[in-house]
């Protein structure tokens, strides 16, 4: 399956912001010259995507998160120069597109600077029609899926844990994000073995 790009996008002119809303809040991997609160209306956080790579394998996916469909999303704009325009492109379509599993867009974004002035920046949106679209998934299949997750990038684990700590250092919540890391915590503590009584 073709990715779906925005034509020109790497050789237009001027500065070009992009919009992070999960693992590109806490390791963007590419040069900018500052970074931004940001919302984003129409679409929302949700991990309704099947990691076959980074986070998982075919055999075995993980769930990474995607935009998708209805609400608004709270992230990070970063700017890129316009001199390093073409390489944060290139850069953003190996670290995403490695399975075309999302559609390369230009959205609104709201700055939450003291000019809440509106920009227009790069995201990846989940395309529903791909195989990898896992949809709304109950959250047990959820946990499921995280805790088995593993892939080049790393476990799955560590992956929603970063992007939740990343949404706390940004001064918000997401309710949903926050009860599956407070469940895989739970499961983290239910597993260590029970201290050993103190001898007398």
């Amino acid at each position: 399956m073709p990715a779906k790009t925005v034509p020109d996008v790497e050789s237009a002119k001027g500065d070009l912001w992009v919009f992070g809303y999960g693992s590109l809040m806490w390791q963007p991997g590419f040069e900018f010259i500052e970074q931004v609160p940001a919302r984003l209306i129409g679409e929302h956080r949700a991990l309704c995507v099947y990691s076959f790579d980074h986070r998982g394998t075919p055999e075995k996916p993980g769930l990474v998160l995607g935009l998708d469909r209805g609400g608004a999303c709270r992230g990070v704009a970063f700017r890129v120069a316009a001199g390093q325009r073409s390489r944060t492109v290139e850069y953003l379509r190996n670290r995403e597109q490695t399975t075309n599993v999302y559609r390369e867009v230009m959205r609104s974004v709201w700055l939450d600077n003291e000019a809440r002035e509106r920009v227009s920046a790069l995201a990846y949106v989940a395309d529903r029609g791909h195989v990898q679209y896992a949809g709304r998934l109950p959250l047990a299949e959820q946990l499921r899926l995280v805790q088995e997750g593993h892939g080049r990038s790393g476990n799955n684990r560590d992956y929603v844990l970063s992007t939740v700590k990343s949404i706390e250092a940004q001064g918000f919540r997401d309710r949903e994000l926050h009860q599956l890391a407070q469940m895989l915590h739970d499961d983290a503590h239910s597993l260590r073995p029970p201290p050993e009584r103190d001898r007398f």
